[in-house]
């Protein structure tokens, strides 16, 4: 008891809060939204399928926490012979392979709605760095240097409402790095509702930009 009392004593306040509060505040809205949203994501599905060819979702490998590897999940945006394993800003023309039901849903960002599948699996948060492709290795190397990459990856996170597409690498990095210093609840509504208005007000997005 005593050894476990001193463990929990050298963690910080943050780390306390993402292995005891953060994951169980995931997991619970996550199931509820699932359930709440069922019928907007199989409309969703199927206006895919009837706005071009190919799957429904679309499924890329990205980097997590402390490194690990996973499978994200994304409503489909892009036509099928979209490149897969390269961050859309790196495209020569994105907008050429975005497709009409993508263009609305990458507005909305309601393309990011499966995602909430990662979350119940624990390889993401609502709330936490986007996790990022292995190729994106500049922008990794900063983050294992700030400790960004201890952090749980998000659907949302400090550098998104601070600029989304606007922001250049070493500002993400550097938003990632100052979220992983001062993780708390408090951060976490606040991103929250920031990133609601900016969807609402359909700030800081260009299609093709955001990955």
């Amino acid at each position: 008891m005593e050894l476990h009392t001193n463990k929990e004593e050298r963690l910080s306040s943050g780390q306390l809060y993402q292995m005891k509060v953060k994951r169980g505040l995931d997991l619970v809205f996550a199931v509820l939204l699932v359930i709440y949203l069922s019928p907007i994501m199989l409309g969703l599905a199927i206006w895919i399928k009837l706005d071009s060819k190919g799957p429904v979702l679309f499924r890329q490998e990205r980097v997590g926490r402390n490194g690990e590897p996973f499978k994200i999940y994304k409503f489909r945006s892009m036509s099928d012979d979209a490149p897969h394993q390269m961050a859309t800003s790196e495209f020569d023309s994105a907008l050429s392979y975005i497709t009409r039901s993508g263009r609305i849903m990458r507005k909305l960002s309601l393309d990011e709605l499966p995602q909430l599948f990662n979350v119940i699996k624990g390889e993401m948060s609502f709330i936490g760095p986007r996790p990022l492709i292995a190729k994106e290795e500049y922008v990794l190397q900063l983050r294992r240097a700030n400790g960004a990459e201890d952090v749980t990856p998000g659907i949302t996170g400090l550098a998104q409402v601070r600029g989304r597409d606007e922001v250049t690498d070493d500002q993400k990095a550097a938003y990632d790095g100052e979220y992983a210093k001062d993780l708390s609840f408090k951060e976490d509504c606040s991103i929250l509702f920031k990133t609601v208005a900016d969807v609402v007000q359909g700030r800081g997005v260009h299609d093709g930009g955001y990955n």
